[in-house]
């Protein structure tokens, strides 16, 4: 543990930021959504902007497969169907692009992208039709701009919000589906990180091992919170912190 205290230069408040940083993603991936904005921003804070999608990248796996272990009865497949194949040309898209963006441009279109999100859940949750959109476009272009986001900064989860709100997936359907759909991505991704951006390393991999034990306990905690909410203040809840993290993403 000091050793690797040491090989990052982290202080003790860095070291519990990233601690707090693994509770809160394991939380989220227990059906929290909304809230991996805030992983993101404390991430960038300690390891800087691209570097921390290598950090969290294998910690994101971990706690996929607490999520499609727990979830998975409510999958819905033909949402992932839909969804994967505009993915992975989003991510093979934000490769190039993520490689050779500044991070402040980065921090700039990740901002935009999650305040746009916002007003599009908004319009969603107060249009009058319950009616799910049956448009392959929409579809497509929330898949491509969910795998973009993902890559250059795993920040799908508003994208992804977005879509599994309009298709009014019930809460548990949502958690499954979102759960498989990432756990997929995110193994697809891996490789580009170890070679292309080299941001995964052995080194970041036993950083990733110590904090484990913290994404473990976020998952279950997380899960039984996820229990005492219903669908309707389920969605409630989504947009509220999505609301949150943006505008502290847009003003940090």
């Amino acid at each position: 543990m000091l050793d690797i205290l040491q090989q990052y230069n982290l202080s003790v408040y860095k070291w519990l930021a990233i601690g707090l940083a693994a509770f809160v993603l394991g939380a989220s991936k227990s059906g929290i959504k909304g809230i991996g904005i805030v992983i993101v921003i404390m991430l960038a804070f300690v390891f800087g902007e691209k570097a921390s999608t290598g950090v969290l990248l294998p910690m994101l796996i971990s706690a996929d497969v607490l999520a499609v272990s727990y979830y998975n009865r409510h999958t819905q497949w033909k949402f992932i169907k839909m969804l994967l194949p505009s993915m992975i040309l989003g991510v093979l898209v934000g490769v190039w692009v993520g490689d050779t963006i500044s991070e402040i441009v980065f921090k700039r279109i990740m901002a935009l992208i999650i305040i746009g999100s916002i007003g599009i859940m908004l319009f969603l949750e107060h249009r009058k039709s319950n009616s799910m959109p049956n448009n392959k476009v929409f579809s497509y272009a929330m898949g491509f701009m969910a795998g973009f986001t993902t890559m250059i900064g795993n920040l799908a989860g508003p994208i992804s919000n977005i879509y599994f709100l309009a298709m009014r997936l019930p809460k548990n359907e949502f958690i499954g589906t979102a759960a498989w759909l990432f756990f997929i991505i995110n193994v697809f991704k891996l490789p580009f990180h170890f070679f292309v951006w080299k941001t995964v390393s052995v080194q970041t991999l036993t950083l990733n091992a110590c904090l484990f034990p913290a994404v473990v306990i976020g998952f279950f905690l997380g899960v039984k919170l996820v229990k005492l909410i219903s669908n309707t203040n389920y969605r409630r809840f989504i947009i509220v912190i999505t609301t949150i993290g943006g505008l502290v993403m847009l003003f940090s």
